[in-house]
């Protein structure tokens, strides 16, 4: 489908938006040409590590580094004391609720150790062998304290993990429309459970690394961070430092894979420049995978008790939820995510009456932050398996209950009564939400695999179905820019303040550019993560960049274009209406015979003296959205279930998502695939399992298991198209999306499959182990 852009002269067509164009990324990657910031290296490079705590709460009583510094290659060996520099703690995300209760996160630990893997001291040698060996030589004695090592050990603590707190909790998230105390006592049917959603963490192929110097030619810290937030490691480098942000240049190289893991500050990232200051020569770290498990932010850990009220039609009459969510030992990002949970967990549904309520605990865990989907996969888990469960006393099909519920097309503009996390009131897009579902079932054959399972009861394997349906609030602001700079060779650079890690940046906004300016698609090269290169930027998070960067990129290269129109207006002795813009040429309208090359007009417009503007076809914009854009998807699945094995096997998955309008399809369908393999590890497989002293189980790929190829089924897709209204090309967030629904269908399709034996699935992942311990629990009716 194909929109044309709100400035287009007669006849014109965006011809590249909405294209399945091919990536222009890849082939440098898949060829081997990548650089990856541990492929870069420097004369008189020290490597650096890390000696973490063992313990998950501790004093330390006593440090002892001669051993480590008696071996050859060892150049330092230093603590908090010896590092006064790093004596400042990690600045925060963004400023917290006043409620909020005060902590600090240091960058070495000041005393006191809040989780195992939190920094200790760190040590320098000139190899990576020698470094190891120092590691292990050093020798760190702990004065152990009480842990907290869940969710209920944190609530009965008498000893809180943050010295002058009365107790665990950080803060409590709350947000209620409606009287749902009343409407309660008018329910028919009241669904009261308990969930829990469990700890799991985004395992990108290459782990985290920083690399820095400091240029003396130019009087700059330049840091390299495999990152995906590199304006805001330049400023707490800058605040904890006590620099200023112009004298730091952070660039992220090529990234191998974030999912959120990458979108925080962490001690390293202030280490590693530090430490290049403090001895002149440059400076890298790299994690390894088992530092990843243990010093890389985690997410997902949430329980829940909800209470939610019908009538007997299956409609919804009120929704009551009470949850905790494990924030680790730092609570860095406040409430983000919790909230992202309290406004995804009603949609798509009408609900008058709603109230939530979630206690932030902090535990002597990994700290917890935004991991791709980020609340919404736990929302969408409790929710969902609340109506099937409901779907089941009432005698409805799952399928059936859902389109009682739904917020149709004649609804719209729907609001809820919630207010977004930035502040707004929340009003979903346009959308047609029933349509869309019943595309699903299309997908999923449903009606042919409900004859197939009744046909299949009784059998060893038996065949399950499940639904899962949410909103996603996407595209978060505040803002995104780019610069486009037509240069005279003909190529256009687009200038953006964000790196990627494979979500297809460099095609999407190439597209925008070229259609919006009309350059060739291969002509237009985006350039980003380098704070020299675009001032400001919040970061490729959230779903975001499509919906943010891709309007100011439009707005950028429309300016670009005006220009260039007048420019070639001044060479051909015409007027700018008559010019046109194809293909990177540029012409009167009807004599395309005799044109200039777009490098030429930006050669001219260097020169050019008929300008009222700066010269160069060059120009800088930034779109701030006025909230978030919110998309309809479903998924559902049909998997088989063997009741002596206990194993899974997932036969057919399928999803519709509302994309707004499509820039690429190709790349939409990529990042759909992507995240719902990835939610369906969470959703029968990854699990993050830490015992009562806070030492984590799952630690290695030997203990967390990750789906394989051979796990998943070809996943069938259907994308919608109805634009946003939130920005002026109508784009919706993809990136998180596929995530959402995983849990919610596995629990779903393997609770339906085992139906004759009356169990309920109240965690997930779904493991075979625990299909088998409900099974061994449940008598068959």
């Amino acid at each position: 489908m194909k929109f044309p852009t709100q400035n287009e002269k007669p006849g014109e067509a965006s011809l590249l938006i909405g294209e399945s164009v091919g990536r222009k990324e890849d082939l440098r990657l898949v060829t081997g040409s990548g650089r990856y910031l541990d492929d870069i290296t420097f004369p008189g490079l020290l490597h650096m590590g890390v000696v973490r705590s063992p313990h998950a709460h501790a004093r330390i009583t006593k440090i002892s580094t001669e051993g480590a510094l008696a071996l050859p290659g060892v150049v330092a060996a230093l603590g908090v004391k010896d590092l006064p520099e790093v004596g400042r703690p990690i600045p925060l995300y963004k400023a917290q609720h006043q409620e909020f209760r005060a902590f600090e996160q240091p960058v070495l630990s000041n005393g006191v150790v809040r989780y195992v893997g939190e920094p200790v001291l760190v040590v320098l040698a000139d190899d990576p062998a020698r470094l190891a060996d120092a590691l292990d030589a050093v020798v760190v004695e702990y004065d152990p304290l009480p842990p907290a090592a869940s969710i209920e050990a944190a609530i009965a603590a008498t000893q809180a993990v943050h010295e002058g707190w009365p107790d665990n909790i950080a803060l409590v998230s709350r947000a209620a429309v409606g009287n749902v105390d009343k409407a309660m006592g008018a329910a028919d049917e009241i669904v009261k459970e308990r969930f829990r959603h469990a700890r799991s963490a985004g395992m990108p192929i290459e782990t985290r690394g920083v690399l820095a110097y400091e240029d003396p030619t130019i009087a700059m810290l330049v840091v390299m961070s495999s990152t995906q937030v590199t304006h805001r490691i330049r400023q707490a480098i800058a605040d904890v430092l006590g620099m200023s942000e112009e004298r730091i240049r952070v660039i992220a190289p090529d990234v191998g894979g974030a999912f959120g893991a990458k979108a925080q500050v962490y001690n390293e990232e202030i280490l590693v420049p530090a430490l290049a200051l403090r001895f002149g020569r440059p400076v890298k770290w790299i994690e390894s995978r088992s530092e990843h498990f243990i010093a890389t932010c985690h997410d997902r850990e949430q329980l829940h008790e909800i209470s939610v009220g019908f009538k007997r039609d299956g409609t919804i009459v009120a929704i009551d939820d009470r949850f905790w969510a494990d924030f680790g030992a730092y609570p860095i990002q406040g409430d983000g995510v919790t909230l992202n949970t309290i406004n995804h967990l009603c949609s798509p549904y009408k609900v008058a009456h709603y109230r939530s309520e979630c206690a932030n605990v902090v535990t002597n865990k990994m700290f917890s932050a935004a991991y791709r989907g980020a609340g919404r996969p736990e929302a969408a888990f409790v929710m969902d398996r609340v109506l099937d469960i409901a779907a089941r006393r009432l005698k409805l099909d799952p399928a059936e209950i859902r389109r009682r519920n739904f917020i149709v097309p004649s609804d719209m503009p729907y609001r809820p009564g919630l207010i977004y996390k930035d502040g707004v009131p929340i009003v979903y897009d346009p959308g047609d939400f029933p349509a869309a579902f019943e595309k699903l079932l299309e997908l999923i054959c449903y009606e042919e695999n409900r004859a197939e399972q009744k046909k299949r009861r009784g059998d060893v394997r038996r065949l399950g179905i499940g639904l899962s349906c949410y909103l996603h609030g996407s595209a978060l602001g505040p803002y995104e820019g780019a610069n486009v700079r037509v240069d005279p060779s003909g190529k256009v650079y687009v200038y953006v303040g964000f790196s990627s890690q494979g979500q297809g940046h460099a095609t999407t906004l190439a597209q925008i550019c070229a259609a919006e300016l009309g350059a060739r698609f291969e002509d237009v090269v985006i350039v980003g993560g380098d704070t020299q290169a675009m001032p400001y930027g919040f970061g490729a998070q959230a779903s975001r960049i499509a919906a943010n960067a891709g309007p100011a990129v439009a707005r950028a290269a429309r300016e670009v274009r005006h220009k260039a129109e007048k420019v070639a207006a001044s060479l051909f002795e015409a007027a700018p209406e008559d010019i046109r813009i194809e293909a990177g040429r540029v012409h009167i309208v009807g004599l395309a015979e005799r044109s200039y090359g777009l490098g030429e007009v930006a050669r001219a417009a260097v020169k050019a003296k008929v300008l009222n503007f700066d010269p160069g076809l060059n120009a800088c914009t930034y779109f701030s959205p006025e909230t978030v854009t919110w998309a309809f998807g479903a998924q559902a699945a049909v998997v088989e279930v063997d009741v002596e094995t206990c194993a899974i096997n997932i036969l057919k998955y399928a999803a519709t998502h509302d994309c707004g309008r499509s820039i690429n399809p190709m790349v939409i369908e990529g990042q759909l695939h992507g995240a719902i393999a990835q939610g369906l590890g969470g959703a029968f497989m990854e699990e993050l399992v830490y015992d009562h002293a806070g030492q984590l189980q799952s630690g290695s790929f030997m203990d967390y298991a990750m789906p394989r190829a051979d796990h998943l089924p070809s996943f069938v897709t259907a994308q919608i198209n109805h634009p946003s209204t939130i920005n002026e090309l109508g784009i919706k967030g993809v990136g998180e999306s596929g995530t959402i629904s995983p849990g919610a269908v596995i629990a779903n399709a393997v609770e339906d499959a085992l139906a004759e034996f009356g169990i309920t699935i109240r965690e997930v992942p779904v493991t075979p182990c625990r299909i088998f311990h409900l099974l061994r629990q449940a008598a068959p009716r």
